[in-house]
């Protein structure tokens, strides 16, 4: 089942998320929907937060965007022999980040039409359970741990227009406004 993606100015997008366990109600449905919502959407990432769920679940899919880029420009976006992952992060927590940092243009589902630079780091370390709740810790890096870093922070009640400095915050504030306005329309 596809759901609508949560938009800028609903209160759960700033909730810090709950743990959930295995016998979290339809937890195997609730992981599907996303993924369907997640293509239907066209994206790389979502997080629980973003079909109106305040746990601690996101996806993600890198493999698709090294798929379409150039080869240039996997070796911009990924580690060399990364070809991107799909992978459920559930309970996620991030134990390391690297010190070597890089800025890449950055959107989001819930923030539509909307696309800035955000500097993060390179690499990051993520304690988490996959989709059978089997404890996993892993290192990724470049486009993929961008984009956990990305949904992971969704989970954390935070969103990628919080990294931006207060002058470029400024600049986007009215159409923050329009978003907020449009989402509440519907």
């Amino acid at each position: 089942m596809i759901k609508p993606i949560t938009i800028y100015g609903n209160p759960v997008l700033r909730k810090k998320c709950e743990d959930i366990e295995q016998s979290y109600p339809n937890i195997q449905e609730v992981i599907e929907t996303m993924w369907q919502t997640l293509r239907h959407a066209d994206g790389c990432g979502l997080a629980a937060p973003q079909i109106n769920l305040p746990i601690k679940l996101f996806i993600m899919n890198s493999r698709d965007t090294y798929a379409y880029m150039s080869a240039k420009e996997r070796k911009h976006f990924f580690a060399e022999e990364d070809c991107g992952i799909e992978e459920t992060f559930i309970n996620a927590e991030i134990t390391a980040y690297s010190e070597e940092v890089w800025t890449a243009g950055e959107g989001c589902l819930s923030i539509p039409d909307l696309y800035e630079e955000v500097t993060r780091p390179w690499s990051v370390t993520i304690k988490y359970q996959d989709s059978e709740f089997k404890e996993q810790n892993r290192t990724y890096h470049g486009y993929t741990a961008r984009i956990i870093q990305h949904e992971f922070e969704h989970t954390q009640g935070k969103l990628y227009i919080d990294r931006l400095s207060p002058l470029r915050k400024q600049l986007i504030k009215n159409k923050l406004m329009r978003i907020i306005k449009g989402n509440r329309r519907k």
